[in-house]
């Protein structure tokens, strides 16, 4: 599929700055391969909607209910068609050039279903945007990294930026920027909505590991991450969103252990 067109889906919610941003990240510099943008804005009530449509017509617009960040990937998902589809996060920010890189990177891969890029913050800080199957011991190992280099500790943050300088063939990536070949993401039946925010991105590159295919990590490609800004106004129902999101995936991909997760839980008062 040399040069594959993209369709390139945004969920949002009430953020419709940090959407601003994000669009005209990618109207300043546009692929150079076909794409066409999908924002599936989820229930918003800060005029979302109705911004985009006086301000970016050349985006395909859809109101939904807010049943999550995976149904609203469904619902973008379902009303595209390009071989290629990049989920993208609207708390992101696009430079030239990244997205032909990394589904040129894709393309090149013949054995990838999925690709993700390099992320960084605002200040080129490097994103642990990748990382093992998520298990008791996997989890703690990511989290460990992932709040070290949040907090700028020197090794951390030198390890993370060092693990991210090279390509690899992880067992996910990052749903912030996550390419995806179409008839792979239909054969596995699309993001899995039981998931309403967190952890629907392993799940899929794990549907798409389980046909055989592999997830690329390509650095190569780079993006900026804006961590959070698109969630900063509801911190207490995401963290929750992520706890029953944690537990659905235990339940579904470690049913052993997803009883003793739900015992810890209680006794912190998170369930």
């Amino acid at each position: 599929m040399p040069d594959a067109a993209i369709d390139i889906i945004i969920v949002s919610y009430n953020c419709r700055d940090v959407l601003d941003a994000c669009l005209r990240s990618l109207a300043d510099a546009p692929p150079r391969r076909p794409c066409r943008i999908v924002v599936v804005d989820n229930g918003s009530t800060d005029g979302t909607v109705a911004h985009l449509h006086a301000r970016w017509p050349q985006v395909q617009v859809i109101a939904s209910d807010n049943r999550g960040f995976a149904a609203g990937n469904n619902v973008g998902i379902r009303a595209s068609q390009s071989p290629l589809v990049l989920l993208l996060n609207p708390d992101t920010s696009v430079p030239a050039g990244a997205i032909d890189t990394l589904a040129s990177a894709l393309e090149n891969d013949r054995g990838a279903a999925v690709a993700g890029p390099r992320i960084v913050d605002a200040d080129g800080r490097a994103e642990l945007s990748f990382g093992s199957m998520l298990g008791p011991i996997a989890e703690l190992r990511q989290k460990l990294l992932v709040v070290g280099n949040d907090r700028r500790v020197p090794a951390m943050v030198t390890l993370v930026d060092r693990m991210t300088r090279r390509v690899r063939h992880p067992d996910w990536v990052s749903g912030a920027c996550l390419l995806i070949r179409r008839d792979v993401l239909e054969a596995v039946g699309l993001l899995d909505e039981r998931y309403f925010l967190y952890t629907e991105d392993v799940d899929l590159c794990a549907a798409v590991r389980a046909r055989g295919h592999t997830i690329l990590f390509a650095p190569e490609a780079s993006i900026v991450h804006l961590r959070g800004r698109s969630r900063v106004t509801a911190a207490d129902a995401t963290h929750a969103a992520y706890r029953r999101s944690q537990v659905a995936f235990y339940e579904k991909h470690h049913p052993r252990w997803a009883g003793l997760l739900r015992m810890y839980l209680r006794a912190r008062g998170q369930l």
